[in-house]
């Protein structure tokens, strides 16, 4: 029995020969080029680009740039139960969001931060109560309260069951700000190094006017369809916040946000489907 051959490995790789059998490449090898950077854009090719994405902008720039105080349709006191469900054009704004009356009930379907600002101004101090219920497992009830009747996170975002239904909190400017406790950590540290002169977090320049932050709790999370009744108070400097009658969460904010474009409360959410109910507002 004749032994096997041995296959050679990749046989369209052997050196090509010439029919010369010089061992010289054949003919037909291709030619290595190497690679050239395109030529970019003309200077005539920025401009249109330019032109094109000024044009599809334009509307927000606009916005941005020459927008004024938002419309005031309704005064406080102010009181909704949404059975009428042409509240939401006449009295409310938002700039996203399909939100709407269902059932006599405000609907958020996850409307990602868009707020629907209630078209009233504010007095500095006020009580605003609602009842709403959560149809997602992830809780996430949320409302901005003091902002300018247009931007998410424009004054304090109030949120019970937020992060999967881990956490709540009262967030000045931004809800993903330093905790409190750490700036107050970083205030006592500066007064150490200051001689021990002055802890406050105004004294010794960590609180400021933009300072973004937040107080956090870990209470009990938000149960799926069950409706929650919340009371919002502000006197003075100190916010209250209420869940059923009972004690929530509070913020004694050293420098309260107040005046123009800090004078508006409005419902929002995330991804979660939140039903808001029985809107009350009063000055106190």
């Amino acid at each position: 029995m004749g032994q096997a051959r041995r296959k050679e490995k990749n046989p369209e790789n052997r050196d090509s020969k010439s029919p010369e059998g010089n061992g010289a490449p054949a003919a037909d090898a291709e030619a290595i080029v190497a690679w050239k950077k395109p030529e970019g854009l003309s200077r005539r090719g920025w401009v249109v680009l330019a032109t094109i994405l000024l044009a599809i902008q334009f509307p927000l720039i606009h916005y941005a740039l020459f927008r004024g105080e938002p419309a005031t349709t309704a005064t406080v006191p102010y009181s909704q139960d949404f059975s009428d469900p042409s509240v939401v054009q006449r009295d409310f704004f938002s700039t996203g969001g399909h939100w709407r009356v269902v059932n006599g009930q405000l609907l958020s379907p996850g409307v990602k931060n868009n707020p629907l600002w209630l078209q009233a101004k504010l007095p500095r101090d006020v009580a605003v109560e609602f009842d709403v219920r959560s149809q997602s497992p992830e809780g996430d009830i949320k409302v901005e309260l003091f902002g300018d009747g247009s931007d998410h996170a424009s004054g304090y975002i109030l949120i019970h069951g937020g992060w999967n239904n881990s956490l709540s909190i009262i967030a000045r400017l931004d809800e993903h700000g330093a905790p409190l406790d750490a700036l107050q950590r970083q205030a006592r540290q500066v007064a150490e190094k200051n001689g021990g002169k002055g802890e406050g977090l105004v004294e010794t320049g960590v609180f400021r006017q933009n300072t973004h932050m937040r107080v956090e709790a870990r209470p009990y999370p938000v149960e799926i369809g069950r409706t929650y009744h919340w009371r919002i108070e502000r006197r003075g400097s100190l916010l209250r916040w209420s869940i059923d009658g009972k004690p929530f969460m509070e913020f004694d904010d050293p420098l309260p946000l107040e005046g123009k474009g800090h004078d508006r409360f409005g419902f929002s959410s995330w991804e979660a489907q939140l039903f808001f109910d029985n809107l009350k507002i009063e000055p106190l």
